[in-house]
Parts: structure tokens; sequence; C-alpha cells
């Protein structure tokens, strides 16, 4: 049996799982389509499309095998609904979930890290089609527990380009101080502007005469 390649070791293998299908009777142009549009999904989110694929409610883009493929609505060009192919690889993602149940992962949070569909060993058919191959593909799919990512409190390294001076810090100006608000000079009231009128020139008072007293008679004279 082949063994195939892929990165394993980039990934912890303690939060993972996988499942293997060899020599599935699906179509290998339309597994490599379906691994295509589900890599890097979380499981669950891929299990309720290829349900919808298979009810006939969503279609698969094809990119890359597009001759003689009809456009579907949607955003998306060329597609198709592989039925029989997405009901196989449906299967493939339940049990893949069920070996990382077994493992005690938290099925919730698995991802498809890693899928992929390869052309299987196609045997003749006999009888009168005789000359036919069968399609057979195998198909490998590996979950992963995704962890939530914490932010770095790290400061970030300022990037260094080749001949440029260090910039100098800019030198800090001294604030200007605040002037304290002075109270406002109050405006002079305006005085009520009487009628005046002219003053009549006063006459001088003329002064008191003397009393004039009576002159004292003298007595006569005794004759």
């Amino acid at each position: 049996m082949p063994q195939y390649n892929h990165a394993f070791p980039a990934f912890n293998k303690e939060l993972m799982a996988r499942a293997v299908g060899r020599d599935m009777a699906i179509s290998t142009k339309q597994a490599i389509e379906i691994c295509n549009y589900l890599r890097r999904r979380k499981l669950a989110q891929a299990k309720k499309l290829l349900e919808e694929v298979t009810e006939k409610r969503r279609a698969i883009p094809f990119k890359k095998f597009t001759d003689g493929v009809g456009h579907r609505r949607g955003k998306m060009a060329a597609g198709r609904f592989p039925v029989k192919a997405s009901t196989a690889i449906l299967k493939l993602l339940e049990s893949a979930e069920a070996n990382a149940q077994t493992k005690g992962l938290n099925t919730g949070q698995l991802e498809i890290v890693h899928i992929c569909a390869n052309k299987a060993h196609s045997p003749v058919h006999y009888g009168r089609h005789h000359g036919r191959e069968f399609k057979r593909t195998h198909v490998e799919v590996v979950v992963q527990e995704a962890k939530e990512e914490k932010k770095s409190t790290k400061p970030s390294k300022p990037s260094k380009k080749a001949d440029a001076p260090a910039a100098k810090p800019a030198e800090k100006q001294p604030e200007p101080k605040k002037e304290e608000a002075k109270p406002k000079p109050e405006a002079p009231k305006e005085e009520k502007k009487e009628d005046l009128k002219p003053t009549e020139e006063k006459k001088p008072e003329p002064e008191p005469k003397a009393e004039e007293k009576p002159a004292e008679t003298k007595p006569e004279e005794q004759k």
C-alpha cells in the first residue's frame, strides 16, 4: 500500500486525528475538486456543505477540471452536484470525527488541516465492457483541534533599512504657560444726565447797615 508524504511533522499529533479511504468507487476529478473546496474549513461547516450538495441545494465550484462544465448560480463559474462523491467523503469526515472523539478531542473545534485525493489502481471491466476501467480513488483526511490565538504583548521590532540613519527622537518643546484668566474690568456705569439749567448769576447781597442809635439828648443846662 502506498504511503503519502504529507506535512505531519508540522502538526501536533496529540491534537489531531485522521481517516483514510482506499479504493473508493468515486471519480478522482470530482474528489479533487471537493477536497479543494473543503480544505482549511471547520469540520462542522464542511459536513453541512456536503449535506447541502447531496440535496442539490449547493454546487461544488470546479476550478481545475472545467471541460464541458456549465455555470451555476452563486459566486462561481463552473460547478456541479457530485452527489456520489460527496456522500462518500461525508462518511470519511464522520469517521475522522469519531477518531478524534476517541482521543478525547473537542469535536466542536476540529478543523480540516489536510485533505487530498489521489488516483488509485483502476481495474478493467470484464465481459462485454472489457477495456473500460473502474473509477477508484484514495482520499485522506486529517483534522486537528484548533486553539484560540492569544494576542502577543511583545513590542514589534522596527524594520531595519540599509544605509538609513537612525531617526533622532524629536525634542519636546516647552509647553506655553497658560495665562490665568484675569477678571474683565467692569464698564463704568453711565450716569444719568440731568437737565442742567443755566445757573442764575447771584447778585452780591448788601452788607447789613449798622443800626443808628438815637442821639442821646443831653439835659438842658439849667438856666
